[in-house]
């Protein structure tokens, strides 16, 4: 079977977009809900639009007992449900055949053996050339057993100068805390160089995330204004309207700091917050996003409560439709004082942005499914129009992640007539109708990039650890014999009381989403 995948105009010479490699993409955890939702749908979308290599093949690992076709046909039904391009009989055909199946258990070196057998066959039948792409889509206590056990049984090229290659991307959480972070450091380090390791987190591939730094190093108006002169405070916000799900074992285990916070948000103020890199290149950039982070002002569990408020969502209504609280939720212990919701105040100690607080806050059964960040400028110095009949109001950039990705800005104008009234008009801007072009899903884009070897939107391990630094400390805070419980919301309201007496005690409001 040699037949060429679906071929797209970016790869022609004169454009700037590398082609992959041939590769084999192998999927720890196959038949999990990950790669049915998101992996496969995502490759086939990549292969609708003449983004995959020519030489390409799928291998999905998993314990069930399962042949080939039987993996297709269960893939086929998830392609044509979630991805982003309409199932294509046409493409369909060309795309399966490079899909297999092997049965194997993470801990047993024979899995690893039977493994490597395989790979050898689909670089003989596809002309893969001997390179591996590793995703670990599994639970996160399995990542080291199965980094260990590719090294052990020689799937892992670490010469940098060999002419194959072979990539592992860790799917997020990375660690639950410092010492877990740093320990799984330590054993990918000890098996694979750093520049063969990808650790995803998707929010960094939504178009609207990338867009930042196009955004800010881009246009020559808005760099010189990004500082404390003229920003008085940003707010990074994500809310979700849905509960625990499915989910409501691990996320009682977790809470939202880890689950969105440590990972998401704090990524997103990185991109927000860091000096200008001195070239695109992956390491460049993740130096100033690494950077960024080890600025953030360590909150000290003692005085936690004056920066840090979490909440954790009761019974109530979303969408017109009552729903259950946390607590009794499936899967959550019935007296848990895990948070659904947290609300922080950061500073950064560096010159840039001196004084100016961060506030963020995340959160689940919020009235909006809403990410966005909200740039508040400061007043003009010299309010000449103090007169006038209505209030002025400081200019607002608002960035926003999901749902309708955009950018918009918030100025004054006066409105038509002979009396100096002044009304906040809005620029906008939406992906979805200015360019006319389909932006891809976050995991199109990350996948390609670690095919490619691209490893821009990709965490480092010394962010990693930045991260945690941040956050341990908050979660010492709330294992202290004073720290109150989780102040209860109701469902469909913007979380706690406490976190609007958060921002509100500096003479500030949160954004209205």
């Amino acid at each position: 079977m040699t037949t060429d995948m679906p071929d797209n105009p970016l790869w022609e010479p004169g454009t700037r977009l590398r082609r992959p490699d041939p590769c084999v993409f192998v999927i720890f955890g196959g038949s999990g809900d990950l790669a049915h939702r998101k992996l496969v749908p995502g490759l086939y979308s990549l292969a609708a639009d003449g983004l995959l290599p020519a030489a390409f093949a799928i291998v999905g690992i998993g314990r069930r007992e399962m042949d080939d076709e039987s993996f297709r046909t269960s893939l086929r039904e998830s392609v044509s449900k979630y991805a982003r391009k309409p199932l294509d009989d046409a493409i369909w055909t060309t795309f399966a055949p490079r899909i297999f199946y092997h049965r194997g258990d993470m801990a047993d070196d024979e899995s690893y053996q039977g493994l490597a057998k395989v790979l050898e066959r689909l670089d003989t039948e596809f002309g893969t050339a001997g390179n591996r792409l590793f995703y670990l889509a599994t639970l996160p206590q399995n990542f080291p057993e199965a980094i260990l056990g590719l090294n052990r049984n020689g799937l892992v090229y670490n010469d940098a100068h060999a002419r194959q290659w072979s990539r592992v991307v860790i799917e997020k959480p990375f660690g639950r805390d410092l010492d877990s972070a740093q320990e799984l450091n330590r054993v990918v380090a000890q098996n694979f160089r750093e520049d063969q390791v990808y650790r995803i987190d998707h929010y960094l591939g939504k178009e609207t995330v990338q867009n930042l730094m196009v955004f800010r190093f881009a246009n020559g108006i808005f760099e010189p204004l990004w500082n404390q002169k003229y920003i008085d405070h940003i707010e990074i916000s994500g809310a979700e309207t849905v509960g625990v799900e499915t989910r409501g074992a691990y996320f009682d285990s977790a809470g939202i700091l880890r689950d969105m916070v440590q990972s998401h948000i704090l990524q997103v103020l990185s991109l927000v917050a860091m000096e200008p890199p001195v070239s695109t290149d992956a390491d460049a950039i993740r130096d100033e996003k690494a950077k960024a982070l080890r600025v953030v002002r360590p909150i000290k569990p003692e005085t936690a409560h004056q920066f840090v408020v979490r909440g954790q969502y009761g019974e109530g209504w979303i969408n017109g439709e009552a729903v259950p609280a946390y607590r009794t939720e499936p899967g959550v212990a019935p007296g848990s004082n895990t948070e659904t919701f947290v609300s922080l105040k950061l500073f950064l100690d560096n010159w840039r942005w001196a004084g100016v607080p961060f506030y963020v806050r995340s959160g689940k059964r919020l009235p909006k499914r809403v990410t966005e960040i909200a740039v508040q400028f400061k007043e003009p110095p010299h309010l000449l129009f103090r007169d006038a009949d209505t209030p002025i109001y400081s200019n607002l950039l608002i960035i926003r992640i999901q749902p309708d990705e955009g950018i918009s800005l918030r100025m004054s104008c006066k409105i038509p007539g002979p009396l100096i009234r002044i009304e906040p008009v809005r620029m906008d801007f939406q992906y979805g109708t200015s360019f006319g072009v389909e932006a891809p899903e976050a995991y199109e884009r990350l996948l390609l990039d670690a095919m490619i070897g691209d490893g821009t939107l990709f965490t480092r391990s010394d962010a990693i650890e930045a991260l945690w630094r941040i956050c341990d400390p908050i979660l010492a805070s709330w294992q202290l014999p004073e720290a109150p419980p989780p102040e209860i919301y109701a469902a469909g309201e913007w979380g706690p009381a406490g976190a609007d007496a958060l921002i509100q005690r500096d003479g500030r409001n949160w954004h209205r989403m």
